[in-house]
């Protein structure tokens, strides 16, 4: 069975207990060890390890010996509760194998837990989990975790009911930090805010954020802001000199933008920019007002979309530097 972005959601909240198993694929490593780790814990529990109801098989194990996972599948564990037969790196040369123990699987058996990188649609592994009846597959892409997965974790780090202002700004982090630096941060903030009744803040997000190369990047993001064109190509130089890519820029540039908007339509009285460069963005979201800022992002979803073509020939960086000029026209007029 093939789950949409929403069901995978809701699944690795609280997994299937009486599934055959999950196929876990996609590009991004990291995302897909935090969800395999997400569902393992929610399956087995906190003791499953300890209790030996967790059997981790290597990929390379496997095709040594294919009888491991269908022996780990069957085996009768010392303690009671579900067991999971997890195989993680599975590439096509395992995929018969675990096929054949997902046709052999019975109720009681072990869950079989599958990771895999980035699967074509035409991969018999992936066809066997989608259209097996009691099995899950599950594409997991790299866009930033939803609120509902950011409050999730928030919960487990100890950080009930966070305000509005604060879940804005841990969604503007989550799209500028890998998934592991992310889930990092929001443990850091669980421990730094262990008995502190007070809501969490911004400042409270600022003193456990980890310290990135966001600084350099900001620099031009306010040259931007500010309508200095001229200023842009120094700046663009030193930061790829530093080796900062198009990508990490054209995030950057969306997020401060959305900031910069969000300030402008902002009518509660308390706009919602954090950091050191709290007033000067205060001030450029005042001096460009909402219209201009939706074409600026307009433009910048543009370059975006853009720098993931296919058919993309131009360098990337002088593609995002060409855009930062003509926003700074725009911030002129």
């Amino acid at each position: 069975m093939k789950l949409s972005a929403g069901q995978a959601a809701s699944y690795f909240a609280k997994p299937d207990t009486d599934a055959a198993g999950a196929l876990i694929y996609g590009a991004d490593g990291m995302r897909i060890a935090l969800k395999r780790q997400e569902a393992v814990a929610a399956l087995i529990g906190p003791q499953g390890e300890e209790e030996m109801r967790l059997t981790r098989i290597a990929s390379g194990d496997l095709r040594k010996e294919p009888a491991l996972l269908l022996d780990a599948v069957k085996a009768i564990g010392f303690f009671p509760g579900p067991r999971v037969a997890l195989v993680e790196d599975v590439n096509e040369t395992t995929g018969p194998i675990i096929i054949d123990a997902l046709a052999d699987w019975q109720p009681g058996d072990a869950q079989i837990i599958v990771t895999a990188g980035a699967l074509k649609p035409t991969s018999k592994l992936r066809k066997a989990f989608e259209g097996h009846k009691g099995a899950y597959a599950i594409g997991i892409y790299d866009n930033p975790p939803t609120r509902d997965e950011i409050e999730r974790d928030l919960r487990a780090a100890g950080i009930s009911d966070p305000p509005q202002e604060a879940m804005h700004l841990l969604a503007d982090l989550a799209r500028s930090l890998e998934p592991g630096d992310f889930r990092q941060t929001l443990t850091k903030i669980g421990l730094y805010k262990l008995n502190d009744p007070e809501p969490l803040t911004a400042q409270d997000i600022t003193a456990c954020a980890p310290a990135t190369i966001e600084a350099d990047v900001d620099d031009v993001l306010l040259v931007v802001g500010d309508g200095q064109a001229a200023a842009i190509g120094p700046v663009m130089q030193r930061l790829q000199a530093q080796g900062v890519n198009a990508v990490t820029l054209c995030i950057g540039a969306m997020r401060h933008f959305r900031s910069l908007h969000r300030a402008a339509t902002d009518t509660s009285g308390r706009p919602q920019i954090w950091g050191p460069n709290r007033d000067k963005m205060l001030a450029q979201a005042r001096a460009w007002g909402p219209v201009k800022l939706e074409q600026a992002l307009t433009e910048l979803t543009d370059t975006d979309l853009q720098l993931r073509s296919a058919g993309q020939r131009a360098p990337a960086l002088a593609l995002v530097e060409r855009t930062f000029i003509r926003l700074a026209m725009l911030a002129r007029r």
